[in-house]
């Protein structure tokens, strides 16, 4: 019992819902790492970001997981990614959370858009409760962000799970590094290499206004990936997938302020 109760207790999420394949690639990941905790939303959450609407008292649903044939235990929660963080360790947890794993997710999560990524959302909320955190996504195609393709391989991802929430479970992080977010590239191996980067300040994902749209019917806006390779910075997280190819390990901090000296703002603010 002593053995049981010292093994590191590791929450897995997702922002993809408690059916997605890569949700029980991350839990394999985290089965080699100690025991496991699984909380997720009931269905796709993509977009949510960190979001918590106040919804009311939620349902944590118990339901039947296995992976590997070992029963993992596991509950569907109607809520946000952020939502099923706190569920999890205030309400599921009976002791206290060493590492909180979100992902993996079916579209890689790269520059200004990370702040409306679920994946990277349940990451902050488990960071903002002082419980280190790994947000890891997988590059697909975008048929397949909300639909993962059938046999899909998660294998490459699953690996870079294991190692850095390993190294996130026996090392401190330094100061001002609150989560890891990662990002393996399509055709990625266990052998290929992985980098620290920076969240690069270009959107990947922009935009895509409809053409002649209809307003008595309902309107989509699309979205694609553009790089501008003028601005494009090469120790970012967009440049080390996209162009070297390479898993990006980019750490990222709650403190959302500006990297500015405050009284050159006040100046400017003041005139």
């Amino acid at each position: 019992m002593a053995d049981h109760i010292h093994r590191p207790l590791i929450l897995v999420t997702n922002d993809d819902g408690i059916g997605s394949p890569g949700l029980r690639a991350a839990v394999r990941a985290a089965m080699r790492l100690g025991e496991v905790l699984v909380a997720a939303p009931s269905g796709q959450q993509t977009g949510a970001g960190r979001s918590t609407p106040g919804n009311g008292p939620l349902l944590l649903e118990r339901v039947s997981l296995v992976v590997d044939g070992e029963p993992v235990r596991a509950y569907a929660i109607p809520g946000t990614p952020a939502q099923t963080v706190m569920y999890g360790v205030l309400v599921l947890a009976e002791r206290p959370v060493d590492l909180v794993i979100s992902g993996i997710n079916y579209g890689e999560n790269l520059g200004v858009e990370i702040t409306s990524s679920g994946t990277v959302g349940a990451a902050l909320e488990a960071a903002a409760m002082g419980i280190p955190a790994l947000a890891i996504s997988r590059e697909t195609h975008k048929r397949f962000h909300f639909n993962p393709e059938e046999g899909m391989d998660f294998l490459a991802a699953q690996h870079f799970a294991e190692v850095l929430g390993r190294l996130l479970l026996e090392r401190k992080m330094p100061p001002d590094v609150d989560a890891l977010k990662v990002d393996v590239p399509e055709g990625a191996s266990a052998e290929t290499p992985w980098r620290v980067t920076r969240v690069s300040r270009q959107r990947y994902y922009y935009p895509v206004p409809p053409a002649n749209p209809d307003l008595s019917k309902p309107v989509y806006v699309d979205y694609g990936v553009r790089l501008d390779m003028d601005t494009l910075e090469r120790d970012s997280d967009i440049w080390a997938l996209a162009v070297d190819r390479v898993v990006s390990v980019a750490p990222i901090s709650l403190d959302l302020t500006s990297r500015v000296a405050l009284d050159e703002v006040d100046r400017a603010l003041r005139g």
